[in-house]
């Protein structure tokens, strides 16, 4: 007999968690409670309910995290200018702590022995959900059934779901994608099929959100981002709320075939995987959010947090977005936000993102230091003599002794 009397699963509506369902009910003899989260994946998350339902299911959890996952994840993370690996944007890295937090609130309210997950046991996802659960939770128990079944094509999960007369219409109705794919507003992520082998180029109707650059428009065009400590709140004058932000520059984006990505990373557990991303808007706010930055944050600020990125984006890749190091270096990354306003303008063009202008009233910009033409004195050109003689010191006295600089 099972102790698990209760579980809270990760509920997509999709023929594998759909399996997860019956298969918990089966195995361990156990009452499942679903959770759908509408992250802006694009795809309508209310039919889950009636495959809920026709499961068995009682307990039902559907709900929209838009607002809260770009509030709360996105925007900070992108405060850091966060890429992992020099490329990729972590857009299904930072979606999982959410969800993560959403599994064990909702075990608690319900009462619930354990969590569940549809991640299998070669990815980085497992890593990430577990991770966030045993932070917040640490006597949980987490069933992965990816590690525990012997389900292991999609062939025998259709076989499974024939014998068990669990629905799976769309199956049927639709035709298979050959990739994997994952998808909330800041990106869509695809893996498997051709893109197993490194050398084959992305099939163009494998994108769903982006025209190719070729086929964007001829005309550019130019938006104007309102930042305010650190955080894209307006485009074109108009105000909106992070999620609707980050809507309107996937479609700008989209539109003039702006942010494919093709990549080969290295995941937390070990192996290389291939991985083909579209983030358009999110390849819009990184170049926008440097370019005010490069205004109004202080040299060394600045530099500071550049090394200090790709610490922080491998803490978010591997997981550990509730560990004490995130939210130090989170701490450390919004001291840094406070004057970081204005307004950048961008050019979209052919699946570039370009900066075209960008101005603030807490600029660090001095024209009057800085122009080629007559300074009026502002800055004494004589100065940076010393200033060389001090910063070679060092080099002249080793060359003094003869050691070699070659």
């Amino acid at each position: 007999m099972s102790d698990v009397k209760k579980v809270v699963l990760a509920y997509s509506g999709g023929l594998d968690t759909s399996v997860i369902v019956k298969w918990l009910q089966e195995t361990y003899d156990c009452e499942v409670v679903t959770f759908t989260a509408d992250i802006g994946q694009g795809e309508e998350v209310e039919p889950a309910r009636e495959k809920a339902k026709a499961l068995g299911v009682k307990e039902i959890y559907i709900e929209d995290l838009r607002e809260e996952f770009v509030r709360d994840y996105v925007y900070p993370m992108f405060r850091a200018n966060t890429i992992y690996e020099g490329e990729y944007l972590l857009g299904t890295s930072i979606a999982r702590p959410l969800i993560a937090k959403r599994l064990i609130e909702i075990a608690n309210e319900t009462g619930a022995d354990a969590i569940s997950h549809g991640a299998t046991g070669k990815g980085n996802d497992q890593v990430r959900f577990e991770l966030g659960a045993y932070a917040l939770k640490p006597g949980v128990k987490v069933i992965a059934p990816w590690r525990e079944w012997d389900l292991t094509s999609r062939e025998t999960l259709m076989n499974y779901c024939e014998q068990h007369d669990i629905p799976v219409d769309f199956s049927k109705s639709k035709k298979k994608s050959p990739y994997s794919m994952d998808a909330n507003l800041l990106h869509i992520s695809y893996e498997g099929g051709i893109l197993e082998d490194p050398w084959a180029e992305a099939e163009e109707d494998m994108w769903r959100w982006s025209v190719s650059p070729e086929a964007a428009p001829d005309q550019p065009t130019y938006i104007d981002l309102t930042f305010e400590k650190g955080d894209i709140v307006a485009i074109d004058d108009e105000a909106l709320k992070p999620h609707e932000v980050l809507a309107k520059l996937n479609k700008l984006g989209g539109d003039n075939g702006i942010g494919r990505l093709d990549i080969v990373e290295n995941r937390y557990v070990g192996m290389k995987s291939r991985g083909c991303y579209e983030t358009p808007g999110g390849t819009i706010m990184l170049r926008a959010h440097r370019a005010i930055e490069s205004l109004t944050l202080d040299r060394e600020a600045a530099h500071l947090k550049d090394e200090l990125m790709p610490k922080y984006a491998e803490v978010i890749y591997n997981g550990y977005w509730w560990s004490p190091e995130r939210r130090m270096l989170q701490a450390a990354i919004d001291e840094t936000q406070t004057n970081v306003c204005g307004v950048v303008r961008m050019k979209l063009y052919k699946g570039n993102a370009i900066v075209a202008g960008r101005k603030s009233e807490q600029s660090l910009f001095d024209e009057s230091i800085a122009t080629f033409e007559d300074d009026a004195g502002a800055y004494d050109q004589k100065d940076a003599e010393g200033f060389i003689k001090l910063n070679a010191l060092r080099l002249r006295i080793a060359a003094g002794k003869g050691r070699s600089a070659s």
